[in-house]
């Protein structure tokens, strides 16, 4: 027994001794661990309402764009994009908004919102965004500032239509050749599935003649 009790004396003693060599760090980690999982809870949680209030202010967007109100839907995409920009809503409400903006033409507010989508918006919306401002860019006949969207990075399912519109921007430019490798690309590209579209795009390469 006095063997035992001297025994559990020792681990005592060496637990104290690791305990006060320790003992801070183990405690800071605890302390850390439990204000991460806090932190973390608390991050989803105002993530969750952020996207409860902008999926409101969306919901009142939509209802703007259906009655035509265009100065509500100004008004409720740039609240979106101001108090809400991390959230989907407002990257979907700013290309709603430049629908709306396009159709009344005013191509200034809906090159303005289109370009917002394309700096801060994720993945496929954002490239979207680059082919529709790129559009109006060209119908504006500013082909520097279309070729820039279309030449950024983008997902390979819109590798066709980026090689397309940049065939089309080309071919306003008077350069012919370049504008055919853009349309041979954007060719190669293209499922088998497209059928109309690859009709068109070949029409486009066709109307360009041989290259000398």
């Amino acid at each position: 027994m006095a063997h035992y009790d001297l025994e559990e004396q020792e681990q005592l003693d060496t637990l104290k001794t690791w305990w006060k060599m320790y003992g801070n760090l183990v405690t800071g980690v605890i302390v850390a661990g439990s204000l991460a999982v806090i932190g973390w809870q608390g991050w989803n949680w105002y993530q969750s309402g952020q996207s409860a209030k902008a999926s409101a202010i969306y919901g009142v967007l939509e209802q703007a764009a259906s009655a035509g109100d265009a100065q509500k839907v100004k008004a409720a995409a740039g609240e979106l994009a101001e108090k809400f920009g991390s959230t989907s809503y407002a990257s979907l409400g700013a290309m709603l908004a430049a629908k709306q903006s396009f159709d009344a033409g005013d191509l200034k507010t809906a090159t303005t919102q289109l370009a917002w989508v394309a700096e801060n918006g994720k993945d496929e919306i954002k490239d979207l965004a680059r082919l529709r401002l790129a559009a109006i860019q060209l119908d504006s006949q500013a082909y520097d500032e279309a070729l820039k969207q279309l030449d950024a990075a983008h997902a390979p399912v819109f590798d066709a239509r980026f090689h397309e519109l940049k065939g089309d921007v080309l071919t306003a430019q008077g350069k012919k050749p370049d504008a055919r490798l853009a349309y041979k690309a954007a060719l190669e590209k293209m499922t088998g599935k497209q059928g109309a579209a690859r009709e068109l795009l070949q029409q486009k390469l066709d109307a360009l003649g041989e290259v000398a």
